[in-house]
């Protein structure tokens, strides 16, 4: 007797999304069932990049449907679909850009750029197109993250074509002035730089724009916040008690200007001696644990204090493209999934399924 396509849906219930926390049917993923006599045909279909675990969700699959019928065959695709989500209620989600991800601290020097770089490419490495904006205008660092020099070509002398980077659609004002030049600008001026970076660049087909925002709480986060339409935001924490009190505040600014916050990075959580392994959380432990905890928001990851991670990046091969299959490399991995799929459980925005009207009076 042939399955039916209740049973195998209800089969499905029974399979946990290892990142979304729901059942597949839950989360929407189960895009088709097919069946046709013996063969089931199922389409699974996640809202965010997933290549890293793409193999081990169908083996789960597969498992859990032939234990309705071992005669059946079953065919299991899993792939993704990345969707535009809703944004400040005063904006539109931009032209070419799917989703605008900021990635913010409230304080300096807890590796906030180092997180958004890294967050970017393992974004990628999952299988998603994705671009990388330095808004840290005072202090741009991504073209050295990204070992990228030279400046970026215009062909019609008013856009920029962004510079390529491990696969990676990149802009900053670093590209533009000399590494070594100050940018000594008042506050007005910044935030008109950050707006002409992101909107003349000719960014192309991205499912993410991750934006390594300035540490703090001042014009350019506003900015960010008032004009530019932001799909989530990530902010990146030590467990420090000092790193903490400023985290607080940049999670807070982001509810009060309505940019959902997806989660928490803790940063240098843990330091690993090279020489003898010892293990010691020599800025505290558990502070990343419990901001998550109190803002009832998710602790996306926790990233170990390791020189490989300021070194490879310094060298311009951030760690998720320098050392793919490494621990650090598949902690990234699991950070830009975890922040995707918070993302991919949020509203979504329809506006682009919209016919365009336009009245003309003849």
């Amino acid at each position: 007797m042939a399955l039916s396509q209740e049973q195998v849906e209800n089969a499905l219930q029974e399979v946990q999304d290892p990142v979304a926390e729901a059942d597949l049917v839950e989360a929407r993923a189960v895009k088709e069932i097919s069946i046709d006599g013996d063969l089931v045909s199922v389409q699974i279909r996640l809202g965010y990049p997933a290549k890293g675990i793409r193999d081990e969700l169908k083996a789960t699959v597969e498992q859990c449907l032939s234990q309705l019928d071992g005669q059946a065959q079953f065919e299991v695709d899993v792939g993704w679909d990345i969707q535009a989500h809703s944004v400040q209620k005063n904006l539109k989600p931009m032209e070419n850009i799917k989703n605008v991800l900021a990635v913010a601290s409230g304080k300096g020097g807890v590796g906030k750029s180092t997180t958004a770089i890294n967050l970017a490419l393992a974004l990628s490495a999952e299988g998603a197109t994705v671009g990388m904006l330095d808004a840290d205008i005072y202090g741009p660092s991504q073209p050295r993250m990204l070992g990228i020099s030279g400046q970026p070509d215009s062909q019609d002398g008013k856009s920029l074509e962004p510079m390529m980077s491990h696969d990676l659609q990149a802009m900053s004002i670093g590209f533009l002035i000399d590494e070594e030049t100050p940018m000594i600008w008042r506050g007005p001026m910044v935030t008109q730089a950050l707006e002409q970076l992101l909107n003349d660049t000719r960014w192309r087909g991205l499912d993410y724009l991750v934006v390594d925002l300035p540490p703090g709480t001042g014009d350019v986060q506003l900015t960010l916040a008032q004009k530019i339409p932001v799909s989530g935001a990530v902010i990146v924490t030590t467990p420090q008690d000092i790193a903490l009190l400023d985290a607080r505040k940049g999670l807070k600014m982001f509810r009060k200007v309505e940019v959902p916050v997806l989660g928490v990075v803790e940063n240098m959580s843990l330091h690993i001696c090279s020489e003898c392994g010892h293990e010691e959380p020599i800025f505290g432990s558990g502070g990343g644990a419990d901001l998550a905890r109190e803002s009832e928001v998710e602790l996306l990851g926790q990233l170990p204090l390791d020189r490989r991670i300021r070194e490879e990046t310094d060298s311009g091969e951030p760690t998720v493209v320098k050392e793919p299959e490494s621990r650090i490399a598949q902690i990234y991995r699991g950070i830009a999934r975890r922040a995707a799929a918070k993302l991919a459980m949020q509203a979504k925005d329809y506006s682009a399924n919209f016919p365009r009207i336009v009245i003309q009076n003849d």
